[in-house]
């Protein structure tokens, strides 16, 4: 029976490099990492040894035959990715049937390569995929410094907390916490003195700022930054316990990627199937309480280039409650014209209706997908009372009480470090900093607000790399051993 890869996978890779048939695409090397959904099994090649199953730091990963609800799809899934694909087309004599690459030896650092003083800012996973590097590939010492007073960033106050199984990656980053050559500093601010300390600082402090939409009424009382009710579900200390109020019958929510996901489907679940996740009790307690009945998606183009992924909107429709606004021809008609693997055809059998605006939200609780639907203002004098969005008949006024902005992040400007305000991001060779040696970037502040979890480490890796080039080729000096120790005594 193969084994088949599921929602929650992080895309990591740990398990390619313990697959002992190269089953599992797409691989590091390949073309399409970081840009699928998902990595996948070939079902045709698997022999179920299950060491992808053992490795894998968020249990994503089970025998497709025991697969039930709606993770039955993914056995189908990942055979899909496989069809008109010849995998066994360089067939050798090797034991695993395939002929591997040659050996690859990216770095080479000298015998006596002096130990490293570094400091990482940010123990999300950019910066924990850093001192992973750090640590099990060199001799350098670490000090891991974070703001807030809990470890973890996106893992713990991004993910949702209804997916334990995504946040368990967490366990796998905090198992360096306690490594003998690592000084975790929580609930500290990164000041100039880190570079004075130490031979390098790597930044990885992700990218937290939501898009501005520039359009009126944006920053009435009532409209939200998705990074807002993000933290508030998660409990994060930055927001308050009531920064979020469910008064409102119908929110609107700017854009279709996961977080708005996340956020239409935390929202609208039974307050008692998250009572034992992860979620903030004050939130909980809120929830329980809540008055909204209808969460609609605003999506400014057609469903062939939703933002969402397909692990997360089947998630979504399994459970019921999601409704696609057929207000405007061109939807229907691309997703019934979809061919199999398509965006648009993924939304293939939900429910479709014409939605009248004019009323309240019918009983029960729902989620309206609304594409070609651009927001073009929030309406309201003291206060959200309406979103108005484009369509095909001329503007649309959609009456809420809140509106909430996922339309994508951008970086903050880190204090001393060059900041590209348009991209939201520092500007970076490889994540190095221009005009600022033995300072690096990783994550989202280096690359922009892209990709998941497992796309950071090839990102923190490329990082590292360059750093220790650095120190190889002369253009980083390496302090006197002993010299962080006379500072930190001093300090």
């Amino acid at each position: 029976m193969a084994f088949a890869i599921t929602q929650t996978c992080c895309a990591d890779a740990t398990c390619v490099s313990v697959c002992p048939v190269n089953c599992i695409h797409p691989t590091p090397d390949e073309p399409d990492f970081g840009t699928t959904d998902l990595l996948y099994i070939d079902p045709a090649t698997c022999i179920d040894c299950g060491a992808c199953a053992d490795a894998c730091p968020v249990d994503a990963i089970f025998p497709a035959g025991d697969l039930t609800g709606p993770l039955r799809a993914y056995e189908q899934l990942n055979a899909d990715y496989y069809a008109g694909r010849d995998v066994l087309a360089e067939v050798s004599a090797a034991p695993n049937f395939h002929r591997w690459a040659p050996p690859s030896f990216a770095r080479v650092l000298p015998s006596d390569f002096a130990p490293l003083d570094v400091a990482v800012v940010g123990t999300g996973p950019a910066g924990m995929y850093a001192v992973e590097d750090l640590l099990l590939h060199t001799n350098a010492r670490v000090t891991l410094v974070d703001r807030l007073p809990v470890a973890g960033g996106l893992i713990r106050y991004g993910v949702a907390p209804d997916h334990p199984s995504t946040k368990k990656i967490g366990e796998t980053f905090a198992r360096f916490h306690d490594h003998p050559r690592l000084r975790l500093r929580l609930g500290v601010p990164a000041g100039p003195e880190l570079a004075d300390r130490h031979d390098a600082v790597i930044y990885a402090v992700g990218a937290t700022e939501a898009r501005r939409l520039g359009i009126p009424g944006e920053d009435l009382p009532g409209s939200l930054p998705a990074a807002t009710v993000v933290g508030w579900y998660n409990g994060h200390p930055d927001v308050e316990p009531d920064a979020v109020d469910l008064s409102a019958d119908r929110v609107v929510v700017v854009g279709t990627g996961n977080v708005a996901l996340d956020i239409a489907r935390i929202l609208t679940a039974d307050p008692e199937a998250l009572a034992e996740t992860s979620i903030a009790p004050e939130a909980l307690t809120r929830l329980r309480s809540s008055k909204v009945r209808e969460v609609v998606l605003l999506a400014r183009r057609g469903p062939e280039t939703a933002a969402y992924t397909r692990p997360e909107l089947l998630a979504l429709a399994a459970r019921g409650g999601l409704v696609v606004d057929t207000h405007d021809p061109r939807i229907p008609a691309a997703i019934d014209g979809a061919e199999p693997g398509e965006k648009a055809a993924w939304l293939q059998g939900v429910p479709r209706e014409r939605v009248d605006w004019s009323g309240p939200p019918p009983e029960g609780r729902r989620i309206v997908l609304r594409f070609h639907s651009a927001p073009v203002a929030f309406g309201g004098d003291t206060e959200v009372r309406a979103v108005v969005a484009s369509g095909p008949e001329g503007d649309v006024e959609i009456a809420a009480g809140r509106a909430i902005r996922a339309a994508g992040f951008r970086g903050v400007a880190v204090p001393g470090l060059p900041f590209d305000e348009e991209a939201g991001t520092v500007p970076n060779s490889a994540g190095r900093v221009p005009g600022r040696p033995g300072v690096y970037v990783a994550g989202w502040i280096k690359r922009g607000p892209s990709g998941g979890i497992g796309a950071n480490k090839a990102c923190a890796r490329e990082t590292v790399g360059a750093l220790l080039e650095d120190v190889v080729a002369g253009r980083l000096s390496v302090r006197r051993k002993g010299l962080r120790g006379r500072l930190l005594r001093r300090g």
